[in-house]
């Protein structure tokens, strides 16, 4: 058994990752800076030890990682900045090289160890080449697009008006991964780090091109929605950053060999998009509070 540190725990990645560990018998030492969190406790119930931490607090850093065997290590600028995260990223690959963790899974982003002009990859770039020169054992999974991203947000408001808003054309296809599909293939790395060892890897477990999103979307929703392609200009007065990962999905897109993932690792389970929005409660999300 691993006893492996989950670095964003009570978030959408890390969440999924100790989930993927506690059900293969790992112990998880969950790290978040927020112990009494509703999410905290749902993972304090399905058997994960709490740890405090916080990025910007080293020995609250040191102090959660001693003594683990593995880090599996998520960084974001959104709520923060780029700068921010380097800065964070950095910091904690330091400390884990400190305390002898043995092995530090990065989740990065797809394509992000390419000239991409994204601030968000680049930033992840910039912790990935850290990472690297650390002389610790790592492994950077980089995910496509989120699905689960089409459960909250803009696109959730769209769908109240049976409209699926996204800033692609109908017909550019995207490669895509739910958090479920990330955590258990994260799992699936760090319980094999001889064979990951030293490697990069871009993962995703779809293909889809928005026409098509929005038809499985009608399907699940039992609702007739239509794919609507929401300006770059209007994005850009939103986050200038995500209008940069929406224009480069269109104009490179992300190329990930999702056909290779699922026959060499049939165990992770991979899910279509279909399988991900049929399993969503859509009556419960389109009844929640719009933003």
């Amino acid at each position: 058994m691993l006893t492996v540190a989950v670095t964003g725990a009570t978030g959408t990645q890390g969440g999924a990752t100790a989930r993927a560990l506690l059900a293969a018998g790992h112990p998880v030492r969950a790290l978040t800076r927020r112990p009494d969190s509703p999410a905290a406790d749902t993972l304090r119930g399905l058997g994960a030890e709490i740890r405090h931490a916080d990025f910007d607090d080293r020995a609250s850093l040191a102090a959660a990682l001693a003594g683990a065997d593995s880090l599996f290590a998520v960084t974001t600028p959104f709520g923060t900045d780029t700068d921010t995260e380097v800065r964070q990223g950095t910091t904690l690959v330091d400390v884990a090289a400190e305390a002898g963790i043995g092995h530090i899974v990065f989740t990065s982003a797809a394509h992000a160890d390419r000239d991409t002009g994204v601030p968000h990859y680049e930033s992840k770039r910039l912790i990935e080449q850290h990472l690297r020169a650390a002389g610790v054992p790592w492994t950077v999974i980089a995910p496509a697009a989120f699905m689960d991203n089409y459960a909250g947000g803009w696109t959730l408001d769209g769908l109240r008006e049976a409209t699926f808003a996204w800033p692609m054309p109908a017909h550019r296809p995207l490669t895509l991964i739910p958090a479920a599909d990330i955590g258990a293939f994260a799992a699936l790395v760090l319980q094999r780090r001889d064979e990951f060892a030293g490697r990069r890897i871009d993962i995703a477990s779809d293909e889809r091109t928005p026409a098509q999103l929005a038809e499985i979307l009608a399907a699940a929703l039992d609702l007739a929605v239509t794919h609507h392609e929401v300006p770059l200009a209007y994005v850009r007065k939103h986050s200038t950053d995500l209008a940069a990962m929406f224009a480069y999905f269109t104009s490179v897109g992300l190329d990930v060999d999702v056909a290779g993932l699922r026959r060499d690792y049939p165990e992770v389970g991979w899910h279509s998009f279909a399988d991900w929005a049929a399993a969503q409660d859509w009556p419960a999300l389109l009844s929640a509070t719009p933003r």
